[in-house]
């Protein structure tokens, strides 16, 4: 029975990785030919802004898949070491999603109070 979890947790490490990976790298695409595009025709800079937000909104879909991956790792994995590094990457994981959380959450409440948001 362990087997097949074991065997089933690694196959949902995979694929939840491999989405996270589309997560980012769609995010980046799209990042950067609505970045260049922007660069040249908004003179206010809300539409850059615009850019930026949706691209924090991929980071974080991509690094909670990520950080869900990593939950899922830890009750398969015996060795301390690998315990310890997976809490690691954890850890700044949880942290790069929380401070990019709280920055469009800061961005929003920008945009509420300005009459252009």
């Amino acid at each position: 029975m362990r087997e097949w979890l074991v065997f089933l947790s690694e196959y949902a490490i995979v694929v939840i990785d491999f989405l996270a990976l589309i997560l980012i790298v769609v995010g980046t695409i799209e990042v950067m030919i609505k970045g260049a595009s922007v660069l040249f025709s908004s003179p206010t800079g809300h539409e850059q802004r615009e850019v930026w937000i949706r691209y924090a909104r991929w980071l974080v879909a991509a690094l909670t898949l990520q950080l869900g991956a990593d939950i899922i790792e830890t009750a398969i994995t015996t060795s301390w070491d690998a315990v310890g590094r997976i809490a690691a990457v954890a850890v700044i994981r949880t942290f790069l999603n929380y401070f990019l959380e709280n920055d469009l959450a800061e961005v929003r409440n920008r945009q509420r109070e300005t009459p252009e948001g």
